[in-house]
């Protein structure tokens, strides 16, 4: 049922995996799951960061801990928690792209037992696959909105004049354009090469090398790429009336989701 209602799109989730430290790892949980003296309920407390639409949700999926320590591998479970439930409150706050996230707190939160997704402790591998296929799905909107940027650049060279010449007949511009759609091809093909690895018959560990490096690459591509469609357009790139400013945030937002570039380039660098 869970599933029908969010296609039939009579539910909407927000997942709250994300906390304070965690530093993106989604292994490293402090929010604590306890059993409730009646057997039935599980007791949550903790604090999530970054619920992204947490304002909107009617139901959250929050990752607690069961057993172990912050950065154990097993102990983790999901559970889903209607968003009114007593005890969540949440700061919510506009994100550089203008959409809405939240900070939710946990204070003695019952919860059903039965609304337990799998096996008690055992939810850190599912977390592990739903987010990588997530950092896909984010870093192909990524090469998208890069892509646009590109197209965007170079139609404004064209018609933006200095000294009453194109500015694209620039050669040093040129230069930097040509090396916007490297980048942007770059990107293009690491995200491809990413998602077939998602749909493959590799490990669970070469299929995170894969989602890593395409993290990393897409990063580079969010700098590279974004800063260079401001500074060509200039000033007016960040005024309200034009989308470049407007792909610029989102791609770096996009940027921070699911860890930045840094961050997978090291999660590339230790798997």
């Amino acid at each position: 049922m869970l599933v029908e209602s969010i296609i039939g799109g009579e539910l909407l989730l927000a997942s709250a995996f994300a906390e304070p430290g965690s530093r993106f790892n989604p292994g490293s949980v402090a929010t604590s799951a306890a059993a409730a003296a009646d057997g039935d309920d599980v007791i949550l407390n903790g604090t999530k960061v970054a619920v992204e639409n947490g304002p909107n949700a009617n139901k959250l999926l929050v990752s607690a801990r069961e057993s172990g320590d912050v950065r154990d591998a097993q102990g983790i479970s999901v559970f889903v928690v209607d968003a009114s439930t007593p005890g969540i409150s949440m700061r919510s706050y506009q994100t550089v792209d203008g959409k809405m996230a939240s900070e939710v707190t946990l204070t003695n939160v019952k919860v059903p037992a039965s609304n337990r997704l799998g096996e008690a402790g055992a939810a850190l591998p599912a977390i592990e696959v739903a987010t990588n296929r997530a950092i896909v799905a984010v870093s192909a909107e990524a090469v998208g909105a890069l892509e646009v940027l590109l197209q965007k650049t170079v139609e404004y060279s064209k018609t933006r004049k200095q000294f009453g010449t194109p500015i694209g007949t620039f050669q040093a511009l040129q230069h930097r354009m040509a090396d916007m759609f490297i980048q942007c091809q770059l990107a293009r093909s690491i995200v491809i090469m990413a998602a077939m690895a998602l749909d493959g018959d590799d490990s669970a560990e070469e299929k995170a090398r894969a989602v890593a490096a395409a993290k990393s690459r897409i990063g580079k591509a969010i700098k590279d790429v974004g800063q260079e469609a401001i500074q060509i357009h200039g000033g007016i790139a960040m005024t309200e009336e034009l989308d470049v400013g407007h792909l610029f945030k989102r791609v770096t937002a996009l940027d921070l989701a699911f860890g930045d570039g840094d961050y997978h380039t090291q999660r590339f660098a230790q798997l």
